[in-house]
């Protein structure tokens, strides 16, 4: 085990070394860490990922906890409310259109999936994630409205989806006897008491930490640190009071971020930290989660993934930006660019910790194929699909020039990778 630690470690420098020249190729760090696993896992034997249940569910929460915090910290709802429409549209009315869409084409499509685990399949495969198509976000062709419309979806659609995939999978856990009957009424009651405390939390941790950092009490040094302990702590502290600790962490960084308790430069340590993981999480995904796709690959699961990046996403979305104001291309372009990742991973790995029943084995291999047919689609139309709708806006006077920049990150994505970004394609667009 040893020496697997130090080969993960040497691919991680390795990566830090020539992540900026990878950019080139259209190659992302998820794509890279998952072909890697791939390559090196078990197939190969290089790789020998000996994780036992408890550390594989140990990493998936402290990833989940530190992105869903993350995602919500870094969105103020001062920075939400110039396209405050758009984003009520894509994820009160979109999201929920893609839940119940994807739920019922799994409870048709999947042999002998109940109704608690169709919902799962709809809830996980639900969440996108800006980082696939990060090439397209830093693309300085691509008015920036759009871009932050794509990045704050990203960052929200998440946390709203974790309190459905948390009580799918205790319905699930119910039916099969793993839990008590009353299991799913007992999530609701988590769920409710996680939100109310999060809330608590983030206000007062963004009050205290903006007042110390003011009055001089605080270190910029040490303050990022602090809040990943932060993050952490909402979670523990929220299931030792009964509550839902991941909708604890989401509803803490969306209190935390409107209280503004901090500047974004020690929210990009929390980001660069999560970052971090995240890029372990992709490693185990391809090494131990990807070969047991390929052995319960059926026609039914190919097919509805398929369907998940196609018609489960982009219909939902078409009918949400109805009337918004947006043109045809603009629609079909946000609809396209939802590429599922890091949150979908983390839900169907806590699955596989979490539920032992015949479901696990039809529900799982649909979310991981879908995340990886969604790695390989978007990385390869990230830069075509960009350059050619950006060239279609500026045409619709929908251009680039005279630009403010853009100040919501991409998730993963330092402040430096953005500015490179513009350098590349001159400056960002309004």
């Amino acid at each position: 085990m040893d020496g697997t630690f130090s080969l993960i470690l040497l691919l991680l420098f390795l990566w830090c070394l020539c992540s900026r020249r990878m950019e080139r190729f259209e190659l992302t760090a998820p794509a890279a860490f998952v072909l890697l696993g791939l390559l090196l896992g078990e197939g190969t034997g290089v790789l020998d990922l000996a994780l036992s249940h408890e550390t594989v569910k140990v990493l998936a929460e402290i990833t989940l906890v530190w992105v869903l915090f993350t995602d919500a910290a870094r969105l103020s709802f001062r920075a939400l409310r110039p396209e405050l429409g758009l984003y009520v549209r894509l994820l009160g009315i979109g999201l929920p259109l893609c839940v119940g869409l994807g739920t019922l084409l799994a409870a048709v499509l999947l042999p002998g999936v109940s109704g608690w685990a169709a919902l799962y399949v709809g809830a996980a495969l639900a969440p996108t994630d800006a980082a696939l198509g990060a090439t397209m976000m830093v693309n300085p062709v691509v008015p920036a409205k759009i871009r932050r419309l794509i990045n704050v979806e990203s960052g929200l659609n998440d946390g709203i989806a974790t309190p459905l995939v948390v009580l799918a999978l205790a319905g699930v856990s119910a039916a099969e006897g793993i839990a008590g009957p009353d299991a799913a009424n007992h999530a609701l009651v988590q769920l409710a008491v996680g939100a109310a405390y999060g809330a608590v939390v983030g206000l007062a941790a963004g009050w205290l930490l903006r007042t110390a950092l003011r009055n001089g009490w605080a270190s910029e040094d040490f303050a990022g640190a602090g809040l990943l302990a932060l993050a952490l702590l909402g979670y523990t502290s929220s299931l030792a009071i009964g509550g839902n600790g991941f909708v604890a962490a989401f509803v803490a960084g969306l209190a935390f971020g409107s209280a503004h308790g901090a500047p974004h430069r020690v929210l990009l340590y929390v980001e660069q930290s999560a970052a971090l993981l995240s890029v372990l999480v992709w490693l185990v995904f391809g090494a131990l989660l990807l070969p047991e796709v390929f052995d319960h690959l059926t026609w039914q699961t190919a097919v509805y993934a398929v369907l998940s990046l196609t018609v489960i996403r982009m219909v939902p979305v078409a009918l949400s930006l109805a009337w918004s104001g947006l043109d045809t291309k603009t629609v079909l372009f946000v609809g396209w660019f939802g590429p599922r990742g890091l949150a979908s991973i983390i839900f169907g790995l806590l699955a596989v910790e979490e539920l032992k029943s015949p479901d696990t084995e039809a529900v799982v291999p649909v979310v991981a194929l879908t995340v990886l047919l969604s790695v390989l689609a978007h990385g390869l139309t990230s830069v075509p699909l960009a350059n050619r709708y950006g060239r279609a806006a500026a045409a619709r006077g929908i251009g680039p020039a005279g630009a403010a920049a853009d100040e919501l990150p991409v998730r993963g994505m330092a402040a430096g990778a953005l500015r490179h970004g513009r350098r590349r394609g001159g400056p960002a667009a309004p």
